[in-house]
């Protein structure tokens, strides 16, 4: 288990102080983020970046998401306890920890072999134990379907119907659309069938790959 002693809760509430001034209001999303030991996901080299609001590589071209991203895709969500949340894109498994503290049933999907392994590894050592799947995350997770709500954690050409199908009604997909450098985040509410898109700021993921993302 990771150390997480008196300093790094410091700078974990720094973190979060600075993640409330850039404008992340929901509390729940808040304590969430301040309960996550993010230095955890870190090599030693890098562990003295691990509470600054910035991404960082984790390997297999992947990278651990900026703090603030992660609380706005999360605050957008709205999770509620018990909600079924897919997740495509596990990566180093952070995003996860924060929907389970967030109290959803997480399923997480990765199409990267070694980053799954890893990941599969890692979280329950942590405590943390969602439904783990290797796959084209770019079709969602058919045979668990329908989700309240689907997360996707890297920059996609489209927003795949796929997803919109595996969406329960009432439900809500954040997703980032674009090109491979930058992308709107983009939400997307269920009800009665039909759909409904917002569109907010512009971030920089790295590319969903599969089948209905970049090959």
């Amino acid at each position: 288990m990771v150390e997480d002693g008196y300093k790094e809760r410091g700078l974990r509430n720094k973190l979060v102080a600075k993640l409330r001034q850039k404008g992340i209001q929901d509390e729940r999303v808040l304590a969430a983020l301040n309960k996550v030991p993010r230095h955890a996901f870190f090599d030693n080299a890098l562990l003295s970046h691990a509470y600054e609001d910035k991404a960082f590589p984790i390997g297999q071209g992947q990278t651990i998401s900026q703090p603030y991203t992660v609380a706005f895709q999360s605050e957008k969500l709205e999770i509620r306890p018990g909600d079924r949340v897919l997740e495509i894109g596990t990566g180093s498994g952070y995003q996860a920890c924060i929907l389970l503290e967030l109290g959803a049933v997480v399923y997480t999907i990765e199409y990267n072999q070694v980053l799954f392994e890893r990941t599969r590894e890692f979280l329950p050592m942590m405590g943390y134990k969602p439904y783990f799947f290797l796959g084209d995350g770019s079709k969602g997770l058919p045979q668990k379907a329908p989700f309240q709500k689907i997360i996707v954690t890297a920059g996609a050409p489209i927003v795949p119907a796929a997803l919109t199908d595996q969406l329960a009604d009432d439900g809500i997909l954040i997703i980032p659309v674009g090109d491979r450098d930058k992308q709107r985040m983009v939400r997307i509410r269920k009800k009665g069938g039909k759909l409904t898109q917002e569109s907010y700021d512009n971030f920089a993921f790295v590319p969903l790959l599969g089948e209905k993302g970049w090959q």
